[in-house]
Formats: structure tokens, sequence, C-alpha cells
């Protein structure tokens, strides 16, 4: 029977998190050069747009259709045939299954957005749409089945691989994706030798606030009820968010000797991020120690790529793919069945069962979402051509893939 409440409150988180794309865009376009300003904007923009599309044709039916051999969902759905305002019996009893589509619509939206920090500055549109689009449907698709959609990797053991709100399915896949196109695309001219220096850093704190804002979407609306553990996750999104900026900026400040806006947000986004998979599963103190964590190992990452000598422009690797794995595996250590009513129960409450399945879960989807990123990258790379030429990375984005200025 279909909740008033609990569909007035997807609703609610649906608006949230498509808030967070045009929030990551601002985030990402403070953090370049005046010159890429619109161009970084736009790559995240058109998610809106090209994901919808997709997700409406195939894409929602590949995630959730029914399944196929615990692989893939099948195309049953296409374009929406048969889904309906009646409740899914499959995914969310209380809501109907139109509501469930578009929440879900958001998260596949913002996920391939969240890649184009990895390769800012450099990379012309038309051949970043193809690659997007295509990733949706190779990576992101199968491994939202994978876990959420009834796949194989939700059946694992007796809890299956969990993931709260997408840890795996968002973070994890994004920054395996990232460190792929990194790698085929190669670094920004000057890559070592200038500084690349964010052109507003307000802007990007403003994109961080509209970032934490959705994120209580994003973890809280995946409860998929207006109950206790939409509470749960709400509350632990918050503390982790706030652990992991407090964390952040106590090691700049430690290594440094000044703390930065620049650390803190990136902290805070961390936080959230490691927190992702474990919200509905773990209380209020875990959390904190989740977002301690995560400012410790997330800041090791994002320092780290000098030395590895990679170009991941906005730290997509060290934070999302870093966070998001790091976050999986702390759900099997802190999970509580006292605070998820019943779930599961990690390392610290007498199980290291679940545990296990996490490692296997974050090994496997590391592994499949680079394998088939760096394919689907190589193949625009050596076709189309996905980096622009050296004149035009000087000139800049706006003006030569948009024909724009930011600032006159």
């Amino acid at each position: 029977m279909v909740s008033a409440a609990d569909t007035a409150f997807i609703l609610a988180a649906a608006g949230l998190v498509l808030l967070m794309t045009p929030g990551l865009a601002l985030f990402y376009a403070g953090m370049v050069r005046s010159k890429n300003v619109l161009g970084t904007l736009m790559q995240s923009f058109i998610m809106i747009a090209i994901i919808s599309i997709e997700w409406v044709y195939i894409g929602y039916s590949m995630s959730f259709g029914p399944d196929v051999v615990g692989i893939i969902g099948d195309l049953s759905w296409f374009a929406l045939k048969g889904v309906t305002n009646e409740p899914s019996a499959d995914y969310a009893t209380t809501i109907p299954q139109t509501v469930f589509m578009i929440y879900q619509c958001m998260f596949a939206i913002i996920t391939p957005a969240l890649i184009t920090g990895a390769f800012a500055e450099r990379v012309r549109f038309g051949p970043f749409v193809l690659f997007s689009v295509l990733w949706a449907v190779f990576v992101y698709n199968p491994v939202c089945h994978w876990i959420w959609g009834g796949g194989w990797m939700g059946s694992l053991g007796p809890n299956g691989v969990l993931d709260f709100a997408g840890g795996l399915v968002v973070h994890v896949t994004c920054g395996a994706g990232a460190l792929a196109a990194v790698l085929v695309i190669g670094p920004r001219k000057g890559f070592g030798r200038e500084q690349y220096l964010p052109h507003s850093l307000p802007m990007t704190m403003l994109g961080t606030g509209l970032l934490w804002f959705g994120w209580f979407g994003f973890n809280g609306g995946s409860a998929l009820a207006a109950d206790g553990v939409a509470a749960t996750a709400f509350v632990a999104t918050h503390l982790a968010g706030m652990a992991g900026m407090a964390m952040w900026t106590v090691m700049e400040w430690i290594k440094i000797g000044k703390p930065t806006t620049l650390g803190a947000a990136s902290g805070a986004i961390a936080g959230l991020a490691t927190i992702t998979p474990a919200a509905g599963f773990v209380g209020p103190n875990s959390a904190i120690v989740i977002g301690l964590i995560a400012g410790v190992i997330c800041y090791l990452a994002v320092n780290a790529k000098s030395r590895l000598g990679y170009d991941d422009s906005l730290d997509v690797v060290g934070i999302h793919g870093v966070g998001g794995a790091a976050g999986t595996l702390l759900l099997g250590v802190f999970a509580s069945k006292a605070v998820n009513q019943g779930g599961v129960d990690g390392l610290l409450a007498g199980s290291a069962t679940q545990l296990g399945y996490q490692a296997l879960g974050v090994l496997i989807v590391t592994v499949y979402a680079f394998v088939v990123s760096w394919i689907i990258l190589k193949v625009i790379h050596q076709t189309m051509g996905l980096r622009v030429n050296e004149e035009n990375e000087v000139r800049g984005l706006d003006y030569t893939e948009h024909s724009e200025a930011a600032y006159s």
C-alpha cells in the first residue's frame, strides 16, 4: 500500500539528490582555472539531460528490471513500459514505482558527473558525452543491478554485499573510472612544473554546502521510507561529514602549518563519501570514527598522487574512490544489529563474515569498473580523440569547446 508520508519523503529526497549535481558543478568549477569554468560546469550539468534519457529508455530496466542470471536486468521496462504509480513488490512497497525510478535516476546522473573532476581542463566535449553514456550502460547499470537490483552480489552469504547508499555503486565505480581516465588521457600540460591554482574557492565552498545538503537525501532517502533507518542514516551522514572536515583540517594544519578552506571542503566530502555505504548500518559514534578515518586516509591518498605521478585534477580517486572503498570495508567493521533493526553485525559486534563479503565486493567492483572504463576510454581516444590539442588546452575549454567566457 502506498504511504503518502513515504512518497513525499522520497520525492523530496530525489530533489535533494538532483541538487547535488549542480552543487558538484560549482564544487569542481571553483577549483579549475578561470578559462575552464564553464566547460567544467557543463560537464556536470549535461549529465542531467543525457543520463536521464538513458535511464528512462534502458538504464532503469537494466538496473532494476527482471533479473537475467544475476548479471543484468532485462529490457522489459524499456521506455518505462509497465512502470506505474503502484508500489514495487521487489524494491519499495510503500511508494509508487515511478517515485523509486526517479529517485534512482538522480544517483545515475551524479555518478558519471563525479568522474569529470579527474580529467578536468583537458577533454573534448563530444567524446566526453559519448564516454559518459557508454560508461553508464556498461559500468553503472550492471554494478547497480548486482548490488541493488537483485543481482548476484546482493545474494552472496547471509546478507549479500551491502551498500546502503552508494559506496560501491557510486563512489568506487566513479573512482575506478577516474583512475582509468587519467591513465588513458594523460596529465595536463605543465603537470609537475606548474601550479594549477583554484580560481574561486568561494564557489567551491558553496558547492560543498549544496553537496552536504543534498547528501541528506542521498543517504537518508536510501531507507526508502520516512522511518528510523532514515533517521539513523541522516544523523550518521552529518556526523561523518563534520568529522572528516575536522580531521582533514588537523592533518593539513600539522603538515603545512595552516588550515585551508579547500582542505576543509575536501575533508567534508571525504567524510560524506566514506559514510555513504554504511550510513543506515552504524550508530552516531561509529559514524564519527568513520569520518575521522576518512579524513586521514583520503588526505594521504590525495597527497600520494604527486608521488605516483598521475594527474587526477580534482581528487576523484583519492576522495571518492578511496573513501567509497574504505567506507564499504568499515561497514563490515562497525555495523550493528542494534542500530540497523536486525540487519547485520560487523566485526566489532562479533561477526567477521560480513567484512569478508565487503572486501570481496570492493575488489570485484574496482577491477570491473577500471577494466571496462579503460576499454571504453581507449577505444574513444583512439577513434575520436578524447583530449583537446595543446593549443586549445592553453586557450581554455570555455572558448574552444563552448565559444563562451565566464568572466569578461
